[in-house]
């Protein structure tokens, strides 16, 4: 008798850690290629769809800036580009962390419970961040970047 998941393939750790060292590869590449062209003046880097469309800004806009800014030990610069990307990413380093210790094979980190409430106060604040930074008075222009 089929189960409901049968046809899905299973993941084996020697999957797993493929696939981590994959995205890990792909990670690092697009770190090296935004350490070494700024997306302020190369034209590399496609322009955000929604402030092209717009011209306001989304949760998102600033991000590669501030990525670039990080690799370049500017964190003041980042900040002042996208603050929410900035704070989010020792989270998701923690995160992606987590799951490749486990993919290696070691001892999986501690788990971080989040109960749902805290997941739909996390989209209130980036819907609040995305309307927040469009408005034209200081100091709420400050969040734009």
């Amino acid at each position: 008798m089929l189960k409901t998941f049968d046809f899905l393939p299973t993941f084996s750790l020697l999957n797993k850690r493929w696939n981590f060292l994959i995205i890990t590869a792909i990670i690092l590449g697009a770190a090296v290629v935004l350490y070494l062209f700024n997306p302020a003046t190369s034209k590399l880097f496609p322009p955000s769809p929604f402030h092209l469309l717009t011209g306001l800004y989304c949760p998102g806009c600033g991000t590669l800036r501030a990525l670039h800014q990080l690799l370049h030990g500017h964190l003041g610069e980042a900040l002042g580009l996208n603050p929410l990307m900035v704070i989010s990413l020792p989270f998701l380093a923690y995160a992606y962390l987590s799951y490749g210790v486990e993919a290696i094979g070691g001892k999986p980190l501690p788990n971080v419970f989040i109960r749902a409430k805290w997941i739909w106060f996390l989209l209130q604040v980036i819907i609040a961040y995305w309307i927040v930074r469009n408005i034209p008075v200081v100091p709420f222009s400050w969040l734009a970047p």
